[in-house]
């Protein structure tokens, strides 16, 4: 009997590990400081599985009318391999080079006036893959925090995934009140077509973080730059890419981060349902509402120096 107890002890410790949930993350992390943030929570949280880390460009009409976008020189600018190149960099310093991060879509779906062409590339195939390779029974949980081409192309390619993934993306403005939406926003502007084609994709489980509810998440300049230690190679490469990328910013919403932490902390925000816009397919999607940021924010903190 003992046995059979000790057996049954070790196959429930085995199934929990087998249960950890997929996890891709999608990241412009070219464009700001914050996915770098993002990057290093989802690495190093226990309960999840993170399975891929995509590239995303960052493609906007500032490059094309001034000379410089954020430290950047514009001319000339790779926003996916910028975005590809500080992948690999935090995951190289986190010793995670294991982790696939295929390089993303250079560009929007479609053209400037709409349109559905799938914009392929080794992130998107890499996402087919991840999810057709799934155990029966599994899904996988796409996070996005940039331009959403790479998780669309996916769909367009090979819409039978629909059913076994779940999104939770950041981007576009939601007043829970009025139920209005507002399509103005950095991450739906770089490519308005995927959004528009996820929101119109029937069935496709889709969970958006929104400006409002993102918002509270603030950190600090100077209170940043006392908690990280420059001898942790990790954390000298996120309070440098603060001083490149904003070193003017006496505080920074960390918009990415805020996304992450609330997807691993569901206790520590709302979600509501909400109608999709009118412009678009009306059906039901999801939106965060609220974070509690104080305890996203401690708990950011405690992961990165466990």
């Amino acid at each position: 009997m003992k046995q059979f107890l000790l057996l049954l002890a070790c196959f429930s410790v085995l199934s929990s590990f087998a249960q950890k949930q997929k996890v891709w993350l999608d990241a412009d992390t070219g464009n700001e400081m914050d996915d770098l943030y993002a990057i290093v929570r989802l690495v190093k949280d226990p309960s999840i599985e993170l399975i891929g880390l995509s590239s995303a460009h960052f493609n906007n009409p500032d490059l094309l009318v001034f000379e410089k976008w954020n430290a950047y020189d514009t001319k000339g600018l790779n926003t996916v391999g910028e975005s590809q190149r500080l992948n690999e960099q935090i995951l190289k310093a986190l010793k995670r080079l294991d982790i696939p991060h295929p390089y993303g879509a250079d560009r929007q779906i479609g053209r400037a006036w709409g349109q559905e062409d799938a914009r392929s590339s080794d992130a998107s195939q890499a996402i087919i893959n991840a999810v057709k390779s799934l155990p029966n029974g599994e899904k996988l949980d796409i996070l996005t925090i940039g331009a959403m081409s790479n998780l669309a192309s996916a769909l367009i390619i090979a819409p039978e995934i629909k059913s076994r993934i779940r999104c939770f993306s950041l981007g576009a403005q939601y007043d829970p009140k009025t139920k209005v939406w507002n399509k103005n926003e950095f991450n739906i502007r770089n490519d308005l077509n995927a959004f528009d084609y996820l929101l119109n994709l029937e069935g496709l489980n889709l969970t958006m973080m929104c400006l409002q509810a993102a918002k509270p998440l603030q950190f600090k300049r100077d209170e940043t730059y006392q908690k990280l230690d420059e001898s942790i190679e990790v954390e000298k490469i996120l309070e440098d890419r603060w001083k490149e990328q904003n070193p003017q910013d006496l505080t920074r919403v960390m918009w990415d981060l805020a996304l992450v932490e609330a997807y691993l902390n569901p206790t520590l925000a709302q979600i509501k349902t909400a109608t999709t816009p009118p412009e678009n397919k009306q059906r039901k999607i999801k939106a965060y509402t609220k974070i509690d940021a104080k305890e996203l924010a401690d708990d950011f903190w405690k992961v990165l120096k466990d």
